[in-house]
C-alpha cells in the first residue's frame, strides 16, 4: 500500500506540473496563475504575505479575482505584483507578464492596461502624495480646459520616446499662475531621467518623481497671474525613452471639458500591425468605443479627436507583431 500511495502522489505531481507547463505556454493568464499557485501548494494568504515581503501590497480578494479570470492586473502596482509572483512561484522570468499582453492575434474585449495614466495612479495614492508635496491637491480645479492637443512619439525600440502637450485653458478664479503637469511612463521607466521642457508661455518649477510607479509631477509657471475668465495658451514636452515596450497611451479626464486631440507617431523602424482608439468610464471598467485607426503613410501616425471630452479615460492602443 505505501508503494501505491507514493505512485499516486507522483502521478498527481506530474499532472499538476504538466498542467502548469501547458498553461504557461498557451495561457490564458488566470489559468496559468491558478496552476502555478496550485503547483506550489500555497494558500492565497501565504502568497499575499510573500508579496508584502517584496514590497508589493495586493489583497487576497484581488489575487482570487486574478486566478478566476474575473479581473486582470492593470495598474503599475499590480504589474509589479505579477513580476514578483514569477519569482515567488518559481516561474521563468516574463512568463506571466507575457500572457497579459498575449491576445492570440484577436482584439480582446478588455485589454490589460499595460500603461496607466491619471486615474490608475490616483488609485495607488502616489499622485495624491506628490501633489500634496507641491501644495496642489486639486491641480485642475482653477483651470478649465478649452482645448488640449497631445503628440506622442514612439521610438525605434518601441518605447515611449516623448510627448508634447499644447493647452488652451480658462482661469476659474483670480491669481492662477501655474499648471501642474503629470507624466506617467511605461513599466520599467526611470522618471528621474525624464526631461521636462517648457516650450511656450511657461517655465519649469518644482519637480517630484516616484520611481516605483514611474510618475513625474512638475509645476509649469506662467509668465503672468490670470484673472477669472482669462484664457491662456502654453506648451511643454516630456522626453522619456526610459521605459519598456509601449502599447498604448491614455488620458484621464475628471470632468467634462473642451476639445481633445491625440496623435501618436511611430518610428519607421517600429511600426505596429494595428491601432485602435478606446474609452473607459473608469480604470476598473471594461473598455468600450473600440474602433480601428488607419495609419497615415508618410507620417506614420494615427490620431483621434474628441469635440468635447467626458469624464473617464480616452486613448489609443496598438499591437506589435
Amino acid at each position: 500500500m505505501p508503494h501505491a500511495t507514493q505512485s499516486a502522489d507522483a502521478d498527481t505531481v506530474d499532472a499538476v506540473t504538466a498542467e502548469l507547463d501547458s498553461a504557461l505556454r498557451g495561457g490564458p493568464f488566470h489559468v496559468a496563475l491558478r496552476a502555478a499557485i496550485a503547483a506550489r501548494g500555497l494558500p492565497l494568504q501565504r502568497v499575499q504575505h510573500h508579496l508584502s515581503r517584496h514590497g508589493v501590497k495586493v489583497g487576497v480578494t484581488s489575487l482570487s479575482y486574478w486566478q478566476q479570470g474575473a479581473r486582470r492586473p492593470q495598474r503599475p502596482e499590480s504589474l509589479r505584483a505579477v513580476r514578483a509572483l514569477e519569482e515567488i512561484l518559481q516561474l521563468p522570468e516574463e512568463s506571466l507578464i507575457r500572457l497579459l499582453s498575449d491576445t492570440g492575434g484577436r482584439m480582446p474585449a478588455q485589454r490589460p492596461a499595460v500603461r496607466s495614466y491619471r486615474a490608475q495612479v490616483e488609485a495607488s495614492g502616489v499622485l495624491g502624495r506628490l501633489l500634496d508635496e507641491l501644495g496642489h491637491p486639486a491641480p485642475d480645479a482653477a483651470l478649465h480646459s478649452l482645448a488640449l492637443h497631445e503628440r506622442v512619439r514612439i521610438g525605434a525600440r518601441r518605447e515611449l520616446a516623448a510627448r508634447e502637450s499644447h493647452h488652451i485653458v480658462r482661469a476659474g478664479r483670480d491669481g492662477v499662475d501655474r499648471f501642474v503637469a503629470v507624466h506617467h511612463g511605461d513599466p520599467g521607466c526611470v522618471p528621474a531621467r525624464t526631461a521636462v521642457h517648457a516650450l511656450e508661455n511657461c517655465r519649469t518649477g518644482r519637480v517630484r518623481t516616484h520611481h516605483g510607479t514611474g510618475v513625474l509631477v512638475t509645476e509649469l509657471l506662467f509668465d503672468t497671474r490670470l484673472r477669472a475668465g482669462d484664457t491662456y495658451l502654453f506648451r511643454y514636452r516630456f522626453e522619456d525613452g526610459t521605459g519598456d515596450v509601449s502599447r498604448e497611451y491614455l488620458r484621464g479626464f475628471g470632468a467634462a471639458g473642451g476639445q481633445y486631440a491625440l496623435e501618436v507617431r511611430f518610428d519607421a523602424a517600429a511600426l505596429p500591425v494595428r491601432c485602435h482608439r478606446f474609452t473607459q468610464h473608469s480604470a476598473a471598467a471594461p473598455r468600450g468605443g473600440l474602433r480601428d485607426l488607419a495609419m497615415s503613410g508618410p507620417h506614420r501616425s494615427v490620431h483621434l479627436v474628441e469635440a468635447r471630452v467626458r469624464p473617464g479615460l480616452l486613448g489609443i492602443g496598438w499591437d506589435w507583431e
